[in-house]
């Protein structure tokens, strides 16, 4: 049928509906489902670990201030003016020269070294200095991985050096007023400061705890080189930041555009050139470690893929992506190529840096952007109370916040509100974990997996895997969600789960039913221990505390229920939300198996 061209209608045809509107209609839907609240942004709405609510539903009137433009201060929208891709920086952290080259011819524009003073030279030996950017992490020997780089360039002769030397004047304020001074003076395509961010993320820290953090610590480092004799806009030009950039891309869109916004009013108070070399943050983004698995690594890509399109949506300068396999050591040469390949496809094909910051005006991540900048400047200000970022970090102001958070983190990932695909969701137990040399490691830091991942290793570690019966009541239709909800909890600790439907007991007792005394035949046949009762809550009121005493009858160690409800011989329940890691520590007891 065709429609008249005088009967189409355009959107501005329809009438304009109100935000009245849509809370009326969504709060009848959420009613039908059960959920009692009085409005449905209370119902749908959630809050981050720095508590900022992330509302369901937002409009032109969540807008904040106007971020102005890019280039210009705040810098909300971006440092740059012109735009652009951002730097594809790769890290190296063993002297690997075939690999850095490999890097190189592939899309790779900067390096980032973490490699011991004398290796440089021959990491660098064909290496065109003056076509990319480097910068190093030599902890306590910078000053003498400096010092190698100044050399390899002086062999060249004339070219001018980019990048940043990796000084920490909180560690080693000599090292790095010395640095930059030289910088200054003589290399101003460089820097010699890197303010950190990533190691508060680390240790589990929120986004804003990150933000906080890094501007104290930027702070601490602006006193040190300007009571050294630079100017304000001498030090501001000698600082580069770098942040955790997570599969969380809102949230770290925000952070990004909201560690300008602070670090621009940092310059204002402290009379620094609105447009000078240091006012619009320069910012390095890396795709955060905690949340890279060891389990089911091919995970990894997705994760650093979302982490990599929100570091360059979130206008950073630079970005490294970590390999997917950098849990299991040295990556191989697959992986490097994955992380260099992410860049370009989100630039060459997604199209990700043909418009200069993607986000803006996004009623959602401008209002995020402004609460996320408000906690962090807050958390900020108590640092400064508490003297400054060096004073904070020795009486444990830093540590004591960042743990209280990683504690809450810790509980929500425990509990599964925080999942983690692959390894606390859809875990998969006939996984091969591909195997990889050791390498020197990133010291420090949590993981997120790391506690559901103990527990795989502590199963796979086992003469043969733990398994657990899951008596299944009824009909499939009637067992199958709780069933699979079942199975994916034990499989998360590397526990098996079987049921009466697997052919090994299927062969030693027919298909069970509703019959207690089949049910208990077919756990039997399982050579299970622990059991757990799969069904309806219909068919539970029916029949559940018959079978739990069969299964009792049968050995049983323990009997749980997937699902709510009190019964006779049923020792505790799983449910969504329910402690996870304790029911997987509890069922390891029961099964004898030592932790």
């Amino acid at each position: 049928m065709t429609v008249p061209p005088e009967e189409l209608r355009s959107a501005a045809d329809f009438p304009p509906t109100t935000r009245e509107q849509w809370s009326e209609l969504a709060l009848g839907v959420l009613r039908k489902s059960g959920v009692e609240a009085g409005s449905p942004e209370e119902a749908l709405a959630s809050v981050t670990y720095d508590g900022v609510t992330i509302a369901p539903l937002y409009d032109a009137s969540d807008l904040p201030d106007d971020p102005g433009l890019p280039g210009a201060a705040p810098y909300v929208r971006g440092a740059r003016p012109e735009g652009g891709s951002w730097e594809v920086r790769q890290r190296h952290e063993v002297a690997d020269p075939e690999a850095v080259l490999a890097d190189l011819e592939n899309g790779v524009t900067s390096l980032w070294l973490a490699l011991e003073p004398e290796d440089l030279p021959r990491v660098l030996d064909r290496v065109h200095l003056e076509l990319i950017s480097i910068t190093l992490d030599a902890g306590e020997r910078t000053r003498e991985a400096a010092e190698a780089l100044f050399a390899v360039a002086g062999e060249r002769g004339p070219g001018e050096l980019a990048g940043n030397l990796g000084a920490d004047p909180l560690r080693d304020p000599e090292t790095a007023i010395d640095l930059a001074r030289r910088c200054v003076a003589d290399l101003p395509g460089l820097r010699a400061v890197v303010v950190d961010g990533t190691p508060y993320h680390d240790a589990g820290g929120s986004d804003a705890e990150e933000l906080g953090c890094s501007v104290a610590a930027g702070v601490a480092a602006l006193r040190i080189l300007t009571g050294a004799g630079l100017t304000v806009d001498e030090a501001f030009g000698q600082l580069e930041f770098r942040y955790a950039a997570t599969a969380d891309q809102f949230l770290t869109i925000a952070k990004l555009r909201a560690a300008r916004r602070l670090w621009a009013r940092v310059a204002e108070v402290c009379g620094a050139a609105a447009s000078g070399h240091g006012a619009g943050q320069r910012q390095h983004a890396v795709t955060g470690s905690a949340m890279m698995t060891a389990r089911d690594p091919w995970v990894n890509m997705l994760r650093t893929t979302l982490a990599c399109f929100a570091a360059g949506t979130g206008g950073a300068d630079a970005v490294t992506v970590q390999p997917f396999d950098a849990r299991l050591g040295l990556p191989d040469a697959f992986a490097r190529r994955i992380a260099r390949n992410t860049h370009a496809l989100l630039v060459e094909e997604a199209g990700v840096a043909r418009v200069i910051d993607p986000a803006g005006g996004s009623w959602y991540v401008e209002r995020l952007t402004e609460e996320l900048a408000e906690k962090a400047w807050e958390w900020f200000q108590e640092i400064e109370r508490a003297g400054g970022m060096a004073a904070a970090l020795e009486s444990g102001l830093v540590a004591g916040r960042l743990a209280a958070t990683w504690e809450r983190r810790s509980e929500n990932i425990a509990h599964r509100r925080d999942p983690i695909t692959g390894v606390s969701e859809f875990p998969d137990l006939a996984e091969r974990v591909p195997v990889r040399r050791a390498g020197p490691g990133r010291a420090g830091g949590v993981r997120y997996a790391q506690e559901f991942e103990a527990l795989r290793d502590l199963a796979d570690a086992q003469e043969s895997r733990p398994k657990v019966f899951l008596a299944t009541i009824g009909p499939v239709a009637a067992h199958t969600a709780r069933t699979s909800f079942a199975a994916n909890l034990f499989q998360s600790g590397g526990i098996a789960a079987v049921t009466g439907a697997d052919p090994a007991v299927t062969a030693a007792a027919a298909a069970p039913g509703v019959d207690p005394g089949r049910i208990a035949a077919a756990f039997v046949a399982s050579g299970a221990e622990v059991a757990c009762l799969c069904s309806s809550d219909r068919l539970y009121g029916e029949h559940a505390e018959a079978v739990a005493a069969a299964l009792r009858q049968a050995g049983a160690r323990k009997v749980w229920l997937a699902g709510k409800g009190e019964f006779a011989g049923v020792d505790a329940n799983l449910y969504a939300g329910c402690d996870a890691l304790g029911v997987l520590r509890t069922t390891f007891d029961d099964l004898g198996v030592a932790r």
